[in-house]
């Protein structure tokens, strides 16, 4: 995943200091749905410098994929996977696929929130800077 940023600070370490600003997916018509399309939330990340870039130059930093797949994996795949095995055995064994296979689903729902809140605390995504970014 590539996105566009700003570099804040240069550290000592070869890594530099840099800004995101994420933007809404809301088209900003506030009108139409009755909200705030306008909503920018500001992200601060640390990406490796090997290009050495400069505080103020619009960087293009590149992240790996690996992460985002196996989080929807755990998101999309585990609970569909657990409710049709609960749903099989549950029918199988006590003619109640249905509700075994409920139960199944929200294990793996808890799965996909015990696993969110590992990733956050150990697994920190590593951003480099791979190129000087062209302003629209």
């Amino acid at each position: 995943m590539e996105q566009l940023v700003r570099v804040q600070k240069r550290n000592d370490d070869g890594t530099a200091q840099v800004v995101h600003l994420r933007q809404s997916a809301c088209s900003g018509d506030c009108h139409k749905c009755s909200g705030c399309g306008a909503a920018q939330e500001t992200l601060v990340l640390t990406a490796k410098n090997p290009i050495g870039a400069k505080p103020g130059d619009l960087v293009v930093i590149q992240s790996g994929s690996g992460p985002v797949l196996a989080a929807a994996a755990v998101l999309y795949i585990v609970p569909l996977i657990l409710f049709f095995l609960g749903y099989a055995l549950g029918a199988a064994l006590w003619q109640r696929g249905g509700l075994v296979g409920c139960v199944a689903f929200l294990l793996g729902v808890g799965i996909a929130a015990v696993y969110d809140r590992y990733t956050a605390k150990h697994k920190k995504t590593m951003y480099t800077i791979t190129g000087f970014g062209k302003q629209a």
